[in-house]
């Protein structure tokens, strides 16, 4: 019998390594998609955040390629103007690559790495984010446990002699939430000071933020996927730190 009084872990151990799978082979693809291009094939990009920019290079979903969208402003000032680039024109892997960083991240030039000077699908937060997902799959894996709420099921991962307390005097939620803002904290800090002030954050900070923000949402995609009451006789079937045990309410009885 497993800690949360199931015979195994089968499901949890495979939603782990789904999400850790997904994460890593996109993880990789970013640093292999440009190694594999010849040099130069993609400029200096600017595109936009949760739109396509560089299907074409005329005609209908090509803002990066307009005029417009090609002007990029540097930091000091300057304005400068990339080159066309199509991802529709590369092969199907490398294609799929940097359409899924066209999609999904806005691209800008001055946040991304090159590698055999070809600029990478993706930011660098980006880059830390799939790490940081990649990294959070694997401990799912690894440490999961099913325990009926999404909420049990992430604190599942640490060590119950950490939460004995924590179920005793039923702060679960309090403990799940710190959880949430210590992994947050980081990119929310460095995100929005640079998006109100005038600070400008490095790529240094920017995947260093990124991680630990992508292993918290892996740990909670995996638990919302893994957390199945069903699983369970009962409420008070599932094995909890401190020898707690839920209890469902009982709606009173209408007189």
């Amino acid at each position: 019998m497993e800690k949360n009084g199931l015979e195994h872990r089968f499901r949890e151990r495979k939603i782990g390594l789904w999400i850790a799978g997904v994460s890593g082979f996109l993880f990789f693809s970013f640093f292999l998609a440009p190694l594999l291009l010849a040099e130069g094939t993609v400029p200096e990009l600017n595109g936009r955040a949760n739109a396509i920019d560089f299907a074409s290079s005329n005609g209908t979903l090509s803002h990066g390629n307009s005029p417009q969208g090609m002007a990029h402003q540097h930091a000091d000032g300057s304005i400068h103007y990339h080159d066309s680039f199509v991802w529709s024109d590369l092969d199907p892997y490398t294609g799929f690559v940097y359409a899924f960083g066209d999609l999904n991240c806005h691209q800008n030039h001055e946040r991304s790495w090159e590698i055999n000077g070809n600029q990478m699908p993706v930011c660098t937060r980006d880059v830390g984010i799939f790490f940081g997902l990649m990294i959070g799959g694997l401990l799912f894996s690894r440490r999961a446990f099913n325990r009926w709420t999404v909420r049990d099921t992430c604190l599942s991962m640490l060590p119950d002699e950490w939460l004995t307390d924590v179920y005793v005097k039923n702060r679960r939620t309090i403990a799940w939430l710190a959880c949430g803002v210590v992994l947050c904290v980081p990119l929310i800090i460095d995100g929005f000071t640079q998006l109100l002030t005038s600070y400008e954050s490095n790529n240094l900070a920017r995947p260093l933020t990124g991680a630990p923000f992508g292993l918290g949402l892996a740990v909670l995609i995996g638990a919302m996927i893994a957390s199945r009451a069903e699983k369970f006789e009962g409420a008070g079937a599932v094995l909890l730190p401190g020898n707690a045990r839920f209890e469902l309410q009982k709606k009173p009885e209408e007189e």
